[in-house]
């Protein structure tokens, strides 16, 4: 029983000292492909991903994903404890996942509700924010987030939508991408329904809020 206890443990140690010298170099180099993605390389036979760095996105995009995913971005260290407990007394029909976790799981874990990569994301999440910078989170993130089949990243979506590259987005195209996020194969960024048109302005008017009452001061100059 010794001996297997040592060995797990150096399992578990080996697996975490890998784990932070991945993210370690994820500081620096942006990621080539993430687990989701390659499924559905496979899948669909290719995708759409251009990698973006955060200069060359327009400002607007980055706080309208932080307004419609995470509005306390700037505020918590992984998890949003309140919008848990909001998320809790609602009875789970809401996510409370933070922008974070979204990273931790979109880039090293799977997608797919299990106890095991949930309990995989709450261990990395903390470690994430302590390696990265909370602007390079949010670039991660805007760069490997799916926003249509197929389609990851905003350097890819602003032109597959608009026509557009990712610098030029308005304010309604941004808000409008950050408010298919949810449910990126249900919903269109280019034809919205009534609800993204809805969902679009709520996110817009709490775009210019985080702005004024310094929410967004973690990724915006």
């Amino acid at each position: 029983m010794k001996a297997l206890r040592r060995w797990v443990f150096r399992i578990l140690l080996g697996g975490f000292v890998v784990t932070a010298l991945v993210m370690a170099l994820g500081v620096f180099v942006a990621p080539w492909t993430t687990p989701y993605m390659y499924g559905e390389n496979r899948r669909l036979g290719s995708v759409e991903y251009d990698w973006t760095p955060m200069a060359q996105i327009a400002p607007v995009m980055a706080r309208a994903a932080v307004a419609a995913e995470d509005a306390n971005f700037c505020m918590h260290w992984g998890f949003d404890v309140r919008a848990i407990q909001d998320a809790i007394e609602d009875g789970g029909n809401r996510g409370a996942s933070t922008i974070s976790q979204q990273t931790v799981k979109n880039v090293y874990l799977w997608h797919g509700r299990n106890y095991t990569r949930k309990a995989l994301e709450a261990l990395l999440t903390p470690m994430l924010e302590l390696v990265w910078s909370k602007e390079r989170i949010l670039e991660v993130y805007l760069n490997v987030a799916e926003f249509d089949e197929g389609v990851f990243g905003v350097g890819a979506a602003a032109p597959h939508y608009f026509g557009v590259p990712a610098r030029d987005l308005s304010d309604v195209q941004a808000a409008r991408l950050a408010a298919i996020l949810p449910d990126p194969k249900g919903r269109s960024a280019s034809k919205p329904s009534d609800f993204v048109r809805r969902r679009a302005q709520q996110i817009l008017s709490g775009a210019a809020t985080i702005s004024k009452d310094g929410r967004a001061a973690c990724f915006q100059s």
